[in-house]
């Protein structure tokens, strides 16, 4: 099977509509009140690559379902949250997954904009996972 869309154009029209973060602004954020980083990544990334500090891994796939509070799966933390910045390797599935909360009516939801790979590049801190985590 081979899809009339592909996963760049997905992409790309996610991107137009969602708000993109750069490092640095990012780095602005976090901390700030009500401020919620979320790394879509898959624990395996995560394990082998670690994370940007404070960050809440959420598996991209439980995203929506963690988010809601009508979902027999939802999280508390997100409860306190104002402000979504979402993060992956490369930038695609969070820009995929913000356009998905913003179809949910989620309004402050952002993406980092080229992912770890970019946070990494422009000198960005990471914590790795404690043992057992």
């Amino acid at each position: 099977m081979k899809p009339r869309t592909g996963f760049r154009d997905l992409v790309r029209r996610a991107e137009q509509r969602v708000r993109s973060l750069t490092p640095a602004e990012v780095s602005q954020r976090l901390g700030g009140e009500g401020v919620l980083l979320v790394d879509l990544r898959d624990i395996r990334e995560l394990k082998r690559e670690g994370k940007i500090p404070h960050a809440l891994h959420v598996p991209r796939g439980m995203l929506e379902f963690w988010i809601d509070p009508e979902s027999p799966y939802y999280k508390p933390a997100f409860a306190s949250a104002s402000e979504v910045i979402l993060y992956c390797n490369k930038g695609w599935r969070s820009a995929l997954a913000a356009a998905s909360l913003l179809d949910m009516g989620c309004e402050e939801v952002f993406h980092l904009r080229g992912g770890l790979e970019q946070w990494l590049l422009e000198g960005g801190e990471i914590e790795q996972l404690q043992p057992g985590k």
